[in-house]
């Protein structure tokens, strides 16, 4: 059994191709980048900021934007060279198959789907919550859930969700244009609130930029599971604020970028991708990167990070309502209800995306990853996808993993940025049109910068993680191992080699495969 096994490039490609499971190209560079602004100016920019800066960094909170920024830039970077190499469905989980091998790709694959259901998962429970505000703000007294049975169904969830499965059933095309709507709206409505929020702004309480250190309020074992896991290692009391605090607080805002990863799975959908996916998906991280700066800033000089840490979930809205702006608050909540209705669409589909590249594979059954024949979408799969996500959302408290996004995230960045260093050393031959610049510096950092913001998690994520990947793993040699369509190449293969085989299955050995089968 050899957990090492690669799958070669040309054979992603070619899988790409297999009649009946293909996607059609048609997104363009605009597409790409307003893809990523969708996914990232969302929860992030309306209320992860705010939460970082009252519990983690004050006003420091917009270093904090710039570190995740710089670290996705530098991750991101990676993901571009290995698009342009592998230009297909699935983003981190093909490039670590093509470099590092079946299992780790499997792991990969694994933590990519729990990223991306339970931000969609997360996120439409804020929709509808969101949606009850909105009604709220109109004189409509409608609650965001509903009691059936002794259980909460939080109606709003089942909505958003249902409405845009239906969408990228019709085609991918159709939904990035109805994205493009909803995006340049929530811009618009994110450069009024950077607008006026700037005419409220007191310079006194930018100060200090830096809180000083300070222990947290809560005492045992439940303030150390919250605690950083860099700082249960290293033995550091539980406390917020100060230099550890801006790191934490980047590791919570990193959940603002996770949208260019989601970008990267969309590869076999895009016309040209070698020039298309490096230029949209560095245009949407810079536009994205200055917004969060310019909010982040608005936010900690309208009101001081004291009077954030007051509130029980600060949001901007907290913001503006301290200052008495409650007309500003209202077009805030509209705001939200928009932003987060386009993170949805594009997490759907990226989860999609992802889980259709691991069936091809076999490592999941095969019969997820049939396409429509008239409009070329993963129609069973999206429903299937869909359907869960909108139980989950609309049945459980899966708020409480909102850092597991984060965790899922950098785990992969970790790996692809390690890979490109496999990639370039198995395969010099290939010439991807976009190269992470000055050697080995780049992906060495971006995989330690995304490792060290991993460790800044609380010790919690970290427990609900390592049960992810035993649950993960026990999938894996349950059914994926022996159905890996790798598995099935080997074994002919290895009885080509031991001369059990005639030469039909001689034939249908890959040199790659052989070649593998000489190293282990």
């Amino acid at each position: 059994m050899n957990l090492l096994r690669t799958k070669s490039i040309e054979q992603s490609i070619a899988d790409a191709d297999e009649p009946g499971r293909k996607l059609k190209r048609s997104l363009s560079t605009w597409d790409l980048m307003i893809m990523g602004v969708a996914v990232a100016v969302g929860a992030g920019i309306f209320s992860v900021g705010a939460k970082a800066a009252a519990n983690f960094a004050g006003p420091a909170v917009t270093l904090s934007f710039a570190i995740a920024a710089v670290t996705c830039a530098l991750a991101i970077m990676c993901y571009a060279e290995f698009a342009t190499a592998i230009p297909v469905a699935g983003s981190a989980y093909v490039f670590t198959y093509a470099t590092m091998g079946e299992l780790l790709a499997w792991i990969i694959g694994w933590n990519l789907i729990l990223e991306l259901f339970t931000a969609a998962a997360v996120i439409a429970k804020y929709w509808g919550i969101y949606l009850s505000k909105v009604f709220a703000l109109t004189g409509l007294d409608i609650p965001p859930a509903i009691s059936l049975g002794g259980v909460d169904l939080y109606w709003g969830a089942f909505l958003i969700v249902a409405i845009f499965t239906v969408l990228l059933v019709l085609g991918t095309k159709l939904s990035a244009r109805v994205g493009n709507i909803f995006t340049l709206i929530k811009i618009a409505v994110v450069l009024f609130v950077i607008v006026v929020g700037f005419t409220y702004v007191k310079f006194e309480n930018y100060t200090p930029f830096v809180p000083a250190a300070e222990p947290t309020s809560g005492t045992g074992a439940a303030d150390v599971l919250k605690q950083s896991f860099f700082g249960f290692l290293t033995g550091a009391a539980p406390a917020q604020y100060g230099t550890m605090g801006i790191f934490a607080g980047a590791a919570l805002v990193f959940f603002a970028f996770i949208g260019f990863d989601v970008v990267a799975t969309s590869a076999e959908e895009v016309k040209n991708p070698q020039k298309t996916l490096p230029r949209g998906i560095f245009g949407g991280l810079a536009l994205v990167t200055l917004l969060y700066i310019l909010v982040s800033l608005a936010l900690t000089g309208m009101v001081s990070y004291t009077q954030l840490a007051e509130a029980k979930s600060p949001t901007l809205t907290t913001a503006f309502e301290a200052v008495g702006d409650t007309s500003a608050a209202k077009v805030i909540a509209f705001g939200s209800l928009v932003g987060l209705t386009t993170v949805i669409m594009v997490l759907l589909m990226g989860l999609s995306r992802v889980v259709l590249a691991m069936s091809r594979d076999g490592l999941l059954p095969r019969a997820l990853s049939k396409t429509s024949d008239k409009r070329s979408t993963p129609v069973r799969l999206q429903i299937i996808c869909g359907t869960a996500v909108a139980l989950v959302a609309g049945l459980t408290n899966v708020d409480l993993l909102e850092e597991m996004i984060n965790i899922g995230t950098l785990s992969a960045f970790v790996v692809v940025s390690l890979g490109i260093l496999v990639l370039r050393k198995k395969r010099p031959d290939l010439k991807p049109a976009f190269r992470v610049p000055f050697g080995k510096v780049v992906p060495v950092v971006s995989a330690v910068l995304c490792l060290y913001l991993m460790t800044n998690l609380a010790v919690e994520t970290w427990i609900f993680f390592a049960f992810w990947l035993v649950l993960g793993l026990a999938i894996y040699f349950a059914y994926g191992q022996r159905h890996s369509r790798l598995n099935e190449r080997f074994a002919e293969a290895n009885a080509t080699v031991n001369g059990t085989a005639g030469k039909a299955s001689h034939t249908a050995a890959e040199p790659d495969d052989e070649d593998e089968l000489s190293r282990t």
